[in-house]
């Protein structure tokens, strides 16, 4: 069989294809949203809607991720509903009730997203001895900046993140998950433990647990914790 070529933006039958050659196992649209990849809907520019599109007067790729949107597409609905996202600026954004909705048909998964997740199963299905191992989440590893805690976490919370990690208040500064004296000679470098943030925001803004999962697997730069984010569920028992 010849290889499949992915597009720069693949539809589930394409993704679960190309993913079933590359793996050896079958695909399905439930699996792909198990395994962390978020899909885009094209939105075709809607004048009712100026603060979604902004300068994108053509329209732009809405990612879906919010935990509602996203179970209710794996549970097997016959369509897509949209009820938050991010707009064309990449900020989330609620829309307006009840939602867009959208034919499956209209689903895309990023190339370069697909080809992540690829590469991460087959690293996993090595055998130990011949893998190279990923650096641990240890005292070593110090955190993720600023930019990396918002490209993680701000589309799950309802709150100027940013804002409250200048202000370091809570489980945002010293005493939570910001790593101590990582900001003593500028807040540039302030930087923070991910996995003790992500349960704060779960104890404490309510963020489900789910969410926080397809965090963890969604980003390359949050793979050397995801074995200290599941210990820590497995201790807390949730």
């Amino acid at each position: 069989m010849s290889d499949i070529e992915l597009p720069f933006r693949a539809t589930t039958n394409e993704a679960c294809a190309w993913l079933a050659q590359q793996t050896g196992s079958p695909w399905t649209l439930a699996r792909l949203l198990e395994n962390g990849l978020t899909p885009v809907v094209w939105l075709d520019y809607d004048a009712a809607y100026p603060e979604l599109f902004g300068d994108a007067n053509g329209g732009y790729a809405a990612p879906i991720f919010f935990q509602d949107d996203i179970a209710r597409l794996a549970a097997g609905s016959e369509d897509v509903l949209i009820t938050f996202t991010k707009d064309a600026y990449k900020l989330p954004a609620r829309l307006p009730a009840p939602g867009f909705r959208r034919s499956l048909d209209a689903l895309r998964f990023p190339k370069k997203d697909l080809e992540r997740l690829a590469g991460k199963l087959k690293h996993e299905a090595r055998p130990a001895q011949q893998q190279t191992q990923i650096p641990g989440a240890s005292e070593s590893q110090f955190g993720i900046n600023k930019a990396a805690v918002l490209a993680a976490f701000s589309g799950f919370v309802h709150l100027d993140l940013a804002r409250e990690l200048d202000a370091a208040v809570g489980i945002f500064g010293d005493d939570g998950a910001r790593v101590k004296a990582s900001a003593r000679k500028s807040t540039r470098n302030a930087v923070w433990n991910p996995v003790t943030l992500a349960l704060g925001l779960h104890d404490i803004h309510r963020v489900p647990l789910g969410t926080l999962k397809r965090a963890f697997k969604s980003h390359d730069f949050l793979y050397a914790w995801e074995s200290d984010w599941e210990e820590s569920l497995r201790l807390l028992g949730k």
